[in-house]
């Protein structure tokens, strides 16, 4: 019999690696196309992957899915299989579909739900597909399920565990029933449940397509190549690293509840081509939803590498010479029923931050100054009398880019762990009471440098109609993203709140819950800044010129960030 591998040349490889791609792709669009929520449809706050048959790891992940989700839909996919093993005799059936939220087991916070399906070719289980999407509200104490002040998950909304939601292609109407009387605006999921059971039909299309035009064993055999591959490579840009211990920090503004921060320890070992990341330094468990399941933790770990080396391909093999020392006893390891509404939208940004803050003195000339660092949720929920219904308005927003070694920090970049920035103002003032006042680049707000960060945005959203109410979770309010090697911080997450004449700030910064809002207040929000990189003395006399003509600075401004001598240059 003939080794499909041996045949397998690299044209072949490359065409078969790139279409496992766009039926990733395909499928996100589909998703995108079809759902209701502007979170999703706009925001494009969801992903879509193929993983292995047996244990669930990574194959491929589409182009157009947030970074964060590469390594918990790996993770939430393994739970599904032994979901299957354990209460289903290890039989799945064609058109099933299993539903998961449970951050334990695999997941992020509530409001990311999976659906992850058996995908069968000629009878044999080939491989899983899965999906992530935001959906708006799950229940739980505030509209929108980002609340600041949880003690326990179950504050956060309803928890599923992986249970047949689809069986043979039906939709379970008694679990249907279930979902839709615990969340708010039921109405608008069912459009969202099918749209996400879509986006998997359209992968199993397509990829039936492409077995069928290669043959399950030469697309079996490329599969194990591309993983083979990518680890390769992966140890190759690892191996440029100089071997060492390297150590640094990064902070979260408190936990919502304690109004502490909480600190990120970094230590990581470089050994030949392997890294390891020790966490286990940090602080403890919080009492707050600031806490981060494993699942995300090491995601985490995994998308920062990946934006260090991007050019390196996205599957399970990519991950294999990253080695985390599981940091039991830390807020970085939650367990039930610890809260964790915070943990994918922010608490993984900071420790990301955490990865670049230490590698960028082994190797600065591939690094950067750290990023805004911080998704901005925030969530609005109230009655539209008008339209004579309720609504959530959820919306996350972008911020300034790090300096990086020849160049300044990117203005209004998406997070660290998206593709995408806030939905556009326009449809947000068509769906919802609501009024953009201001949407603007929050000028000055990055980090001095030889190369500044990039500048966060201001935005100002007023009530309209009706009667609302205001929570968010967002972090870098109490310390902007950090500078490097002499740079100097970036501004700092703002929040005011104009209620009859009267200005509110949240105690806690970046993090508050049910304040109540009506006609004609306003909620005002700045986002952070980038880092600044290198000693600020040294920036060029032209690009500080450049930005006082652009009215970033004034030149008292620039003085005061850079020094006269260049400022008056």
């Amino acid at each position: 019999m003939s080794n499909p591998a041996a045949n397998l040349d690299p044209v072949t490889l490359t065409v078969i690696q790139n279409g496992l791609i766009q039926v990733c792709n395909e499928m996100d669009l589909a998703f995108v196309r079809a759902a209701f929520s502007p979170v999703i449809s706009e925001g494009m706050d969801r992903s879509d992957g193929i993983y292995d048959a047996a244990d669930g790891a990574l194959i491929a992940q589409g182009e157009l899915g947030l970074p964060v989700f590469v390594g918990t839909m790996q993770f939430s996919t393994r739970a599904v299989i032994e979901r299957v093993k354990s209460h289903y005799a290890g039989k799945v059936e064609p058109g099933d579909v299993f539903i998961v939220n449970d951050p334990y087991l695999g997941g992020t916070h509530l409001m990311d739900v999976r659906f992850v399906k058996p995908f069968f070719y000629k009878g044999e289980l080939f491989a899983w597909l899965a999906n992530t999407g935001h959906w708006p509200d799950v229940g739980g104490m505030v509209p929108g399920g980002f609340s600041a002040s949880a003690t326990e998950v179950e504050q956060e909304g309803l928890r599923l565990p992986p249970v047949k939601f689809f069986k043979k292609g039906e939709m379970d109407q008694e679990i249907l029933s279930i979902i839709l009387s615990n969340i708010r605006i039921a109405d608008q999921r069912i459009g969202d449940i099918k749209a996400q059971a879509a986006a998997l039909t359209t992968g199993e299309q397509r990829l039936t397509d492409l077995v069928d035009r290669y043959g399950a064993s030469v697309v079996k055999a490329a599969i194990a190549e591309m993983r083979h591959r990518a680890e390769r490579q992966m140890r190759a840009k690892i191996a440029g690293i100089p071997d060492g211990v390297y150590e640094g920090t990064s902070q979260v503004d408190s936990d919502g509840v304690v109004d502490e921060p909480l600190t990120i320890r970094m230590k990581i070992t470089k050994k030949g081509e392997d890294l390891t990341f020790d966490m286990t330094g940090s602080s403890p468990p919080c009492r707050g939803p600031m806490n981060s399941v494993i699942a995300t933790t090491k995601s985490a770990i995994y998308l920062a590498v990946k934006h260090i080396f991007p050019d390196v391909p996205i599957n399970a093999g990519t991950f294999e010479p990253l080695h985390i020392v599981e940091p039991e006893g830390t807020f970085l390891y939650a367990k039930y029923p610890r809260p964790v509404s915070g943990c994918a939208a922010e608490v993984s940004q900071r420790i990301a931050e955490a990865v670049f803050a230490t590698l960028t003195k082994a190797i600065p000339d591939l690094l950067f100054a750290a990023p805004a660092g911080t998704s901005g949720n925030l969530g609005i929920g109230g009655y539209d009398p008008e339209r004579r219904r309720n609504y959530i308005m959820y919306l996350f927003t972008g911020g300034g880019y790090g300096g990086f070694q020849g160049g300044d920090g990117l203005s209004n970049g998406c997070s660290t762990i998206g593709i995408s920035k806030m939905p556009p103002v326009e449809v947000l003032e068509q769906f919802y009471p609501v009024l953009f006042e201001e949407f603007s680049l929050r000028e000055g707000s990055g980090g001095a440098g030889e190369f500044r960060g990039g500048f966060g945005i201001n935005y100002a959203i007023k009530l309209r109609r009706g009667e609302a109410r205001v929570s968010m979770v967002m972090d870098h309010g109490r310390t902007g993203p950090q500078g490097v090697l002499g740079g100097k911080d970036g501004g700092t997450n703002t929040v005011l709140i104009e209620q009859g004449g009267a200005s509110y700030r949240p105690p806690h910064l970046s993090k508050d819950q049910d304040i109540e809002i009506g006609v004609g207040d306003v909620v005002r929000v700045s986002t952070p800044g980038g880092g600044g990189f290198g000693d600020p003395a040294r920036r060029a006399p032209f690009a500080i010129a450049r930005d006082i003509a652009r009215g970033y600075y004034t030149e008292a401004e620039a003085y005061e960030k850079f020094g006269r001598a260049r400022a008056a240059e």
